[in-house]
């Protein structure tokens, strides 16, 4: 049984590139090599980090990083608020409100990853591994570069800081950029991740997603780029305030600013992981409601009808083909249209308290789903990554954006599907 499942879920992942090739704007252009390259590292990794006890020891010690970390970030938490925190404080973050438990450690957390970024370690850090990942795949500089930027600082804050890049690049590079804006996450949110779902997969999405995103996009949007444009202009700032932090590099142009005081700095970013606590949480209760007076709505018409039912149906063929049988397929269809329509707080919110049960949720569900979910491909994102390219860019250049809202969709969606599709063929 186990061996049909494996086939149905390698048929996904080819069903998966299939329809990015199917959506394809340019299929005579793609770079099945690089393609190729991409994909063969994709494999190896995802087995590297699920099959072997070294590779799930470094992605538990990841995951156990920024649970470590959350649980330092608790301490501050309970100086100010000792009655949201005390009765659980130095165990588990399991029975503490949502709010408590994932939010509040933004606090710290994303001033820590801005103080890396304004002493160049993240940047540096990203460079290279951006470098060489161009290196290795033969994707473009740039595009290789922000796979990467973009998992650390988050979508809209890696296009604020290649601002200078955008202004450079032709308008079809730009649309690979949001593309692959709809994958990414950030790892200054990673710890409220961890302490909803298993972190050791949180932690084996993220490269996953980076590798997939370079994947889906080369395929849906195809673009030759000669080596006189394959540079890298800039990388620049924090996901705060967006100030420079690169030297110049050989074949790069580094735009000249001052960097403000840190302590100066340190308020700014404080004041943005308030800001995006408060998004958060009012996303979350805002979609929840909604969803909830859908569903009252529906039921007028029959008890049966809901919002996760409607959207189990149309999700259910891509489930399925991630190896599952009908009724774990059916309830992680569900999931992902539910994610889709909100974001990945509201189903991770939903699935805390049972995700890591096995008898409920069986391995290769379980690390299907986490991966899934950990993206910030919805709707929502469409709206954020249009408003930020138009404050960068051109009018031009943000109404070709503007006119592929459903292939950014798309890309969004596929990128989730492949990491998951991949992670699940090691992962019984």
């Amino acid at each position: 049984m186990q061996l049909t499942y494996l086939l149905v879920n390698i048929l996904g992942v080819v069903v998966y590139l299939g329809i990015a090739l199917l959506f394809s704007k340019d299929r005579k252009n793609i770079n099945w090599r690089s393609v190729g390259v991409v994909l063969v590292i994709n494999l190896v990794l995802a087995w590297v980090l699920t099959s072997f006890s070294w590779g799930r020891d470094a992605v538990k010690a990841a995951a156990d990083g920024f649970n470590w970390l959350v649980q330092v970030a608790y301490q501050g938490i309970n100086f100010a608020l000792p009655n949201w925190v005390t009765p659980q404080f130095g165990g588990t973050a399991k029975s503490m409100n949502f709010v408590t438990s994932a939010l509040l450690p933004i606090l710290m957390i994303v001033p820590l990853f801005d103080t890396l970024t304004y002493i160049g370690v993240l940047p540096w850090i990203i460079k290279w591994v951006g470098r060489g990942l161009s290196f290795i795949t033969g994707a473009p500089k740039f595009e290789s570069f922000f796979a990467v930027e973009m998992m650390f600082l988050g979508n809209t804050e890696a296009l604020a800081v290649s601002s200078l890049q955008l202004k450079q690049m032709n308008a079809k590079r730009n649309l690979t950029l949001a593309l692959m804006s709809m994958s990414c996450v950030t790892a200054s949110i990673i710890g409220a991740y961890t302490q909803m779902v298993p972190g050791q997969y949180v932690l084996t999405a993220v490269p996953l997603n980076v590798l997939n995103a370079l994947i889906i996009t080369s395929i849906l949007n195809p673009v030759t780029v000669t080596p006189e444009e394959d540079t890298i202009a800039k990388m620049g700032g924090s996901s705060t305030a967006a100030e420079e932090a690169v030297a110049v590099e050989e074949g790069e142009v580094s735009a000249e600013g001052k960097r403000e005081p840190y302590f100066s700095f340190l308020g700014d970013s404080i004041l943005g992981a308030g800001r995006l606590i408060l998004i958060i949480a009012a996303n979350v209760i805002a979609f929840v409601a909604l969803a909830a007076l859908i569903d009252k709505i529906l039921a007028l018409f029959n008890p049966w009808l809901s919002l996760e039912h409607i959207l189990g149906i149309i999700m259910f063929p891509f489930a399925w083909l991630m190896g599952l049988d009908v009724s774990h397929a059916f309830q992680f269809a569900q999931f992902m249209g539910m994610k889709l329509v909100t974001n990945e707080f509201v189903v991770m919110g939903k699935i805390a308290g049972t995700i890591h049960n096995l008898s409920i949720f069986p391995a290769h569900y379980q690390a299907q789903l986490t991966v899934f979910i950990t993206s910030f491909a919805n709707f929502s994102t469409t709206g954020m990554i249009i408003g930020a390219f138009k404050g960068l860019v051109d009018k031009k250049k943000n109404d070709l954006i503007s006119k592929n809202v459903g292939i950014m969709l798309l890309s969004g969606i596929l990128v989730s599907l492949m990491s998951a599709g991949i992670v699940g063929l090691f992962v019984w």
